[in-house]
């Protein structure tokens, strides 16, 4: 019993760890939400060049103030239907952590919400699934109010599928091809 009880409050050690600020965005009508540390900015939707031979997930690049900058249909990713672009639509600039590097990737959402200051006791561990259901993308569900908001470790969810070797390839191909011109 006492081995169960510290294995309880070790998991709620590790809640209380995800305490904090987040960026919470909605994608369908789900309500997702992002440690604000790793957010850069949000700007409203712009144009995105295309990659040729980037996963299907991989929109392209921008051009954000001279920086070029692989964006990432989270929809996609996530295997949801794709849908057409809104005046909510949204790409927030994140910072991630990939093979010792950082580097911005914008994320595209369907609309930005508002921050939330999220309590430890607020947060509950991600929900078990059997080992075919991968929930390590996943920091905590965060209760708030009536909702439930789906916290994401953003390096997590952009972690795999040669991601860094894409963006850097990215950064890459459009750089060659403006000093081409």
């Amino acid at each position: 019993m006492a081995e169960a009880t510290s294995q309880t409050c070790s998991q709620e050690g590790t809640m209380l760890d995800k305490e904090g600020k987040y960026l919470t965005f909605a994608l369908a009508h789900e309500e997702y939400g992002l440690e604000i540390l790793k957010v850069r900015e949000i700007i409203g939707y712009i144009n995105v060049t295309a990659v040729p031979q980037t996963p299907h997930y991989v929109k392209g690049v921008v051009n954000l103030r001279g920086q070029v900058i692989p964006v990432i249909d989270l929809r996609a990713k996530f295997g949801m239907e794709t849908t057409e672009v809104t005046d909510e639509t949204c790409i927030i600039v994140v910072e991630i952590a990939q093979v010792g590097r950082k580097f911005s990737t914008g994320i595209v959402v369907d609309r930005v919400q508002e921050v939330l200051d999220i309590s430890g006791g607020q947060i509950e561990s991600p929900p078990q699934f059997d080992t075919s259901v991968n929930t390590d993308f996943i920091l905590g569900m965060g209760k708030v109010g009536d909702s439930v908001k789906i916290l994401l470790d953003i390096d997590k969810v952009l972690a795999g599928d040669g991601f860094s070797a894409v963006a850097q390839a990215a950064g890459r191909s459009v750089a060659s091809s403006v000093t081409d011109d």
